[in-house]
This record gives C-alpha cells, sequence and structure tokens, in this order.
C-alpha cells in the first residue's frame, strides 16, 4: 500500500470502528452493567476476533465461500437468530441486586465476543469495503497482514470509547427503571441493526 492509499485506509477503519453498530453497542451496555475491567474479555475478544477473521478472508476464505454460497447464508441467519437472542437477553436482563437467588448476570466473555464477529453484518461490511477498497486483487501476506495490524490497532481504542462510555453512565444509571429502559433501547438498536443484512 502507498501512502496515500494507507491514510485512506487508517481513516476508513477509524470511522467504522467508532460509529454504532452490533459491537458497540454491545461494550456500551456491559459498560453500563458490568464495568471497564469486568468489560475487558469483552472487548478483546471483538477487536482480536475480528483481526483474526479479516486475516482469514483476505488470505482466501473469500474464495471457499464463493464456492459454497449456502455456507454464507447459514452464517446470514444463524447471526441473525444469534443476535436476536442476545437482544432478548439484554433486554429482560435485570440489576444485580434485582432477585439475590437469581443467577448474577455475566458480561460477555472473550470467546463468545470474537465468535460473534464471524456472524455479524458490520463486521462483514467492514472486511469486504477494505479488501476492495485498500487492497489488490492479488494483495500478498504482508499487505494482509499490514491491514490486519492497522484495524487491530486503530480499532481498539475507538471501541474501548465505548465501554468507558457505558461506564461513565453507570452513576445515572443505577435506578433500576433507567437501567431497565436503557437496556431495551440498546436491545432494540441490536435488532435494528440487522436491518440492512436482511435487505441486501
Amino acid at each position: 500500500m502507498n501512502h496515500d492509499l494507507l491514510i485512506a485506509a487508517a481513516i476508513f477503519l477509524i470511522v467504522s470502528s467508532v460509529t454504532p453498530g452490533p459491537n458497540n453497542t454491545m461494550l456500551m451496555a456491559s459498560g453500563v452493567n458490568f464495568g471497564v475491567r469486568r468489560s475487558l474479555p469483552h472487548l478483546l475478544g471483538v477487536q482480536i476476533g475480528f483481526t483474526v477473521m479479516l486475516l482469514c478472508v483476505g488470505l482466501g476464505l473469500h474464495a471457499v465461500l464463493d464456492q459454497f454460497p449456502a455456507l454464507y447464508m447459514l452464517m446470514r441467519w444463524g447471526g441473525a437468530a444469534y443476535l436476536l437472542w442476545l437482544a432478548w437477553k439484554l433486554a429482560s436482563a435485570r440489576p444485580a441486586d434485582a432477585d439475590p437467588d437469581a443467577p448474577a448476570p455475566q458480561p460477555l466473555g472473550f470467546w463468545g465476543a470474537a465468535a460473534f464477529q464471524w456472524i455479524n453484518p458490520k463486521a462483514w461490511f467492514m472486511i469486504v469495503t477494505a479488501m476492495s477498497a485498500y487492497l489488490p486483487p492479488d494483495a500478498s501476506v504482508s499487505q494482509v497482514l499490514l491491514l490486519a495490524l492497522m484495524s487491530l490497532v486503530l480499532g481498539s481504542p475507538c471501541s474501548a470509547v465505548w465501554v468507558f462510555f457505558g461506564q461513565a453512565m453507570r452513576s445515572l444509571l443505577q435506578n433500576p427503571g433507567r437501567l431497565r429502559i436503557f437496556n431495551v433501547t440498546m436491545a432494540l438498536a441490536l435488532v435494528a441493526s440487522l436491518y440492512p443484512m436482511l435487505v441486501t
């Protein structure tokens, strides 16, 4: 990649990583419900999972998906179902002290967040756009690695902003009613994020 293309790719990765989407919605909700420290595995899972996915697609997985479109459709609709399940879990979440006998709610872990990238419609959009716009069709391994490294370095602080923003809102949302409204709103935002995938 030449200098101008590197700058363009960096701008794309920053803007795409910091704007709302399923990952950032869930990270902000995790910051509100669990705080920054307990949300770190979720954050790391998002970033490392996305980076691994970008590497796999850039190094040839896209050719496999082209040969087996049914696999792509399975991932697409499976992802939609999983996202709806996550939205329901978020909307139905109760404050930790609402019922002392109920199991304590847990944040999404590293492996769950990493696996989610494969069925995240925004993640696929970002990868397909980055590959087509900033890499040549015959991209070398080093070029793919550079783009993946840029994604990890630039995307991590962008996603972390959402966790810290959620943490900052915790005091405002200590009231169970406000927390309930927030969680339902975030759940509806997750459902709304499916729209671009379902209409294409």
